[in-house]
């Protein structure tokens, strides 16, 4: 029961290695794709069957026990194959696995550069947030198939207002029908492409990178309210956002603390929620001048402008219109489990905001901020108290 799991590239005999090669010339049974079974050595054996599902495969492969099998995959074995499904259910058997070349290095042959500080992302078939891979800091590879072509990537990042990013675009690689295009991402939105294509994409440009609490001359704040950096450095302390947590700002303002949660969650959503166009112009001047490109501007009033917004990690609510209640009930009923961060300065909102957790059975944990800053005063220095700000939080106890 011997079967060898190997990549072949882009499927031409000219790109198999000398293994890979071997093993399908002296295979009994060969199972793959049919592309790839169509392009295979004419010495290669007849028995060759169409299938990619792990289950269908075995159920070739115990079928012919007694053969010397291949199961044949494109590109590399180890990039993003089916190898990986397939290896669990093959403890039976001997298995040997040969790689392949990969479409990686075959956009990187082909632009002549090298692609180990490449960040390789998979839109093969599963879904994929093209705006956080290019946030990282490094160009990014993406593997598209499936529904996800780089047209359909590149439109996430046109949305997300990044149209003039460098990209590149790699078609039928390894073959005389070989296309390279070098264009913008709103350039490729609009264009189409061969199924079998992958996407380069430049880094997005990166706002700064350092701990919560920004300095509050860094934000465009206008007359609008906006949250103070030592109670927006323990909101964010309150929430301790994952890298890639989808998270809710409610009442956003200037969108500050919705700012400063797109850079912890980097990965991940942001999702502002403002009810005066004043305040959603500087939420969007903010956005853009700290390329917070995963921050979306969600426009309305709560609770109804959340109906349609993903289930939250964690959500900050720091106006609330007098919906208190409502605004927590739709958080918790999208997800019972949700961080949940409210700031007050009234009593009677602190009250509100106790009481919105409590009906859920949450007990809540009340802080007071109490802050004062240093002034000059002729020859000496006075404290100047700013307004005590409760911070109420639910669902934090990790």
């Amino acid at each position: 029961m011997n079967v060898t799991l190997l990549g072949m590239g882009s499927g031409s005999a000219d790109h198999l290695t000398k293994e890979a090669e071997n093993a399908l010339t002296g295979a009994g049974c060969i199972v793959g794709a049919k592309r790839l079974l169509a392009q295979l050595p004419e010495s290669c054996t007849d028995h060759r069957f169409a299938a990619t599902k792990p289950g269908d495969i075995l159920a070739i492969l115990e079928q012919h026990r007694d053969r010397a099998c291949v199961v044949a995959y494109s590109g590399d074995s180890g990039f993003y194959s089916g190898c990986r499904s397939l290896l669990p259910l093959l403890e039976e058997w001997n298995v040997t696995v040969l790689p392949g070349i990969s479409s990686v290095q075959m956009l990187a042959s082909a632009l002549g550069r090298p692609w180990q500080d490449w960040l390789l992302v998979s839109a093969h078939g599963v879904e994929c947030n093209a705006v956080a891979a290019v946030m990282q800091g490094q160009p990014a590879f993406f593997l598209t198939g499936g529904t996800l072509g780089p047209a359909d990537l590149c439109a996430q990042l046109v949305k997300a207002g990044l149209g003039n990013l460098p990209v590149t675009v790699g078609e039928d690689l390894g073959t005389p029908e070989q296309k390279i295009t070098a264009a913008t991402a709103a350039e490729c939105a609009s264009a189409s492409f061969s199924p079998l294509s992958v996407l380069l994409a430049k880094p997005a440009p990166q706002g700064p990178r350092r701990t919560p609490g920004w300095p509050d001359s860094w934000f465009i704040r206008g007359q609008v309210p906006m949250t103070k950096q030592i109670v927006r450095a323990a909101v964010l302390a309150t929430l301790a956002p994952k890298e890639d947590a989808v998270l809710w700002d409610v009442g956003a303002g200037t969108g500050s603390v919705s700012v400063e949660l797109a850079a912890a969650a980097n990965r991940g959503k942001v999702f502002a929620v403002e009810c005066l166009p004043e305040a959603c112009e500087l939420i969007e001047a903010n956005r853009r001048k700290f390329c917070a490109w995963n921050l979306h501007l969600v426009p309305g009033k709560a609770p109804d402008a959340l109906a349609d917004l993903p289930a939250p990690d964690g959500v900050f609510i720091g106006g609330s219109k007098g919906n208190m209640q409502a605004i927590v009930d739709v958080v918790l009923q999208k997800n019972p489990c949700a961080r949940v961060c409210i700031t007050a300065i009234a009593l009677e909102s602190l009250t509100s905001a106790m009481q919105a957790l409590q009906k859920h059975g949450i007990e809540p944990s009340v802080t007071q901020l109490a802050v004062s800053s240093a002034k000059p005063a002729g020859r000496v220095h006075m404290l100047t108290a700013q307004n005590p700000v409760f911070l109420i939080a639910g669902n934090c106890d990790d």
